[in-house]
């Protein structure tokens, strides 16, 4: 596949059963098969908290989030949430695995740096886990600077715990 018309827009709740698809297999294809049941009750924690209810969830929090399409398919996701003082947090940033390594999510990253330009916001923070090589060298190759490094040992919408290594960025725009 190339990349073609590649259209990013805030979501829509028609949209609502492609992101959770899009978030269940990717985060399926994660798992390592020791953790396989860890994750499975991560994505049902994060399906109630937030996926399951993204235009309430980004709306209490100050935040919005967008979709990438081609054509009729849903490509690619991310939000973006207050996270400090001047500050957002880039959350939910996936390709479908059919799609990647075409520059979609170079063009989401950027889309979401423009839109925290424009909104007068000064830095754009992120994290991602032990599990997500590429993920890491894509954000480490965009000027993200590594903030900290946790062992996440809690669940929750943000985490799978189970002592996954997880890594926080922050980039100044």
């Amino acid at each position: 596949m190339t990349m073609k018309n590649i259209t990013l827009r805030i979501f829509a709740e028609t949209d609502a059963a492609d992101v959770r698809d899009l978030f269940i297999k990717t985060n399926r294809l994660l798992a390592p098969p020791h953790l396989k049941n860890r994750f499975e009750d991560y994505i049902t924690v994060s399906l109630t908290k937030e996926i399951g209810r993204i235009s309430d969830y980004y709306a209490e929090k100050q935040g919005n989030f967008w979709v990438a399409t081609c054509d009729t398919d849903l490509v690619g996701m991310f939000g973006l949430e207050p996270s400090g003082a001047n500050s957002m947090e880039l959350r939910r940033m996936y390709v479908n695995r059919d799609w990647r390594r075409q520059g979609i999510a170079q063009k989401m990253l950027q889309f979401a740096e423009d839109t925290c330009r424009s909104a007068g916001i000064r830095r754009l923070d992120l994290s991602t886990s032990e599990l997500q090589g590429e993920a890491l060298s894509f954000y480490r190759n965009a000027g993200y600077d590594p903030e900290q490094e946790v062992i996440a040992d809690q669940p929750s919408n943000k985490t799978i715990g189970g002592g996954i290594r997880r890594f926080y960025f922050k980039k100044m725009l």
